[in-house]
């Protein structure tokens, strides 16, 4: 970053929710700044950081103008820090964008902000920046932003940091929008794919590579929907030497031969996929208007689990209109069947500007009115079933996603029914522990093992054994004490204890 010290007169911020994490919005308003760009700069922050601190260290350059990316993560501390800002220099024009203010309702009071940009701000911010340095500024607080032209706007890749680049992720976008019409995500309102010109993407990230970058995530909603474009991208990392490392996110049921040809070139650890799927309750899909085409999903992911070294990611939701927990539960069963690979359980989200509400009268759907805007209840599960599911989703995390227990999960899905057996777990874990959050490996070691010898009656010695492995497979862990006796036996652990006390023994005298 530029030295504090360097004052601007416009300055762009947010709060990131991680240190590693870059702001490519940002970074596209920066690139397309024009005259104004010497004038202007990034200054990046994160949700744990105080919000008086952040407006000191943004007033202390003397900025006409600030800029703040607003986002579910940040939206709460963002209205704190427009309200601080504008109380200590009511004179600097604070101007608010990004998706959490660019539909209706805005749900957090951003009263106190100059101007909100709703929409693709890539250049509407500019030239809004330039009316209001020149004493020309609109009248209207609300400025609609178009939708960018994506041949003409100067792509942000320049405009990573050799800092960005030794210490956060680099984000890449190689098209804009989503032709589905899945009535939970924003990208179904930009309902026509608007793709980058691919050889202008290609020479930017040639420079990245070239500067040291090899991590680079893809922030596309359908990455494989052209499949011209997605070749010409595997092709690029494909011809470069290992290691490195590629998010997707991608469509369940589109990997035609030309997309699973390369897929399958890609050594381990170097190709990562997201794949939405979120129900496999075919009337739930279509009520919410989600495509399942099942025999192509089933198919692509046994070719990604057997024949490829991509790690998937795979998604479910909770609370979906018209979802009971046991169906809910069912997909999670068929998943689980499907691949061993992660599977994150996401809790339904009502976010402005998506066709969700159309649901609430007759689901009986009732969400937080503060970000995340979570579904608290609905007419299939009560607030206890949500909050519940909430810790499932923790613990699932923590235990099977992890990897941390890939051997010694198998004793908890030996029925088949993993949705209910980890259902029961999860509810065991939470009445020892009373807590989600800070728990240690070797805790969540020991209350698996109580669990399944003591709860379940397993035997010891196999549970212990797999444990062991689990360990064993991740190298990096020190085993549990508890352990120790079922790894060298009582006689050799009483032998090693008796050899280091000997050796303290000696050191001392």
């Amino acid at each position: 970053m530029m030295p504090a010290s360097s004052q601007k007169s416009i300055l762009l911020t947010t709060l990131n929710a991680r240190y590693t994490h870059s702001a490519i919005g940002l970074r596209y308003l920066f690139a397309n700044m024009a005259e104004l760009k010497e004038s202007t700069a990034i200054r990046e922050f994160i949700i744990t950081d105080n919000v008086q601190d952040i407006a000191e260290r943004l007033l202390s350059e003397k900025p006409a103008i600030i800029g703040i990316g607003v986002y579910i993560w940040n939206a709460q501390l963002c209205a704190e820090l427009v309200e601080v800002l504008k109380k200590v220099s009511p004179k600097t024009t604070v101007v608010l964008g990004g998706p959490e203010v660019s539909y209706s309702p805005l749900r957090v009071n951003f009263d106190a902000a100059d101007y909100i940009v709703q929409g693709e701000g890539d250049t509407t911010f500019y030239h809004l920046c330039k009316s209001i340095l020149t004493d020309l500024p609109p009248s209207q607080r609300i400025i609609p932003a178009q939708m960018a032209d994506l041949t003409n706007i100067i792509l942000p890749y320049d405009d990573y940091l050799d800092e960005d680049i030794t210490n956060r992720y680099i984000y890449i976008e190689a098209s804009r929008g989503c032709p589905f019409l899945c009535e939970f995500c924003l990208s179904s309102i930009d309902k026509k794919v608007r793709n980058i010109d691919t050889a202008t993407l290609l020479s930017a990230m040639e420079k990245l590579w070239q500067r040291g970058v090899r991590s680079f995530k893809f922030i596309d909603r359908t990455f494989n929907l052209n499949v011209k474009i997605a070749a010409q991208l595997l092709d690029f990392f494909l011809s470069k030497e290992p290691p490195y490392f590629v998010h997707f996110e991608v469509i369940p049921d589109h990997f035609p031969e030309a997309l699973k040809e390369r897929i399958k070139r890609f050594p381990p650890a170097s190709l990562q996929l997201e794949i939405g799927i979120q129900t496999l309750n075919i009337e739930v899909a279509d009520r919410i208007q989600r495509n399942l085409k099942m025999i192509k999903i089933k198919e692509n992911i046994r070719f990604l689990d057997e024949e490829t070294s991509a790690h998937m990611h795979l998604d479910l939701i909770v609370g979906l209109p018209g979802e009971s927990l046991a169906s809910f539960g069912d997909s999670l069963n068929r998943l689980y069947a499907m691949t061993q690979s992660e599977i994150q359980i996401g809790i339904l989200k009502k976010l402005s500007g998506t066709n969700l509400h159309r649901h609430d009268a007759e689901f009986g759907m009732i969400y937080a009115d503060k970000p995340p805007y979570d579904i608290l209840k609905n007419n299939n599960l009560s607030f206890e079933d949500i909050q519940h599911m909430k810790r499932f989703s923790r613990f699932w995390n923590l235990y099977y996603n992890s990897g941390n227990f890939k051997n010694t999960m198998l004793f908890l899905s030996a029925k088949g029914d993993i949705f209910e057996a980890f259902n029961l777990f999860s509810r065991w874990v939470y009445q020892e522990t009373q807590r989600t959050w800070q728990i240690s490996l070797n805790r969540l070691t020991t209350m698996i093992f109580d669990y399944l010898t003591q709860e379940l009656t397993h035997d010891e010695q196999a549970v212990a054994t797999s444990l062991i492995e689990d360990i064993d497979k991740r190298g990096s862990r020190k085993m549990p004490g508890f352990l120790q006796v079922f790894a060298y036996g009582k006689a050799e652990l009483e032998k090693k204890e008796a050899t280091g006390h000997n050796k303290r023994q000696m050191k001392h005298l």
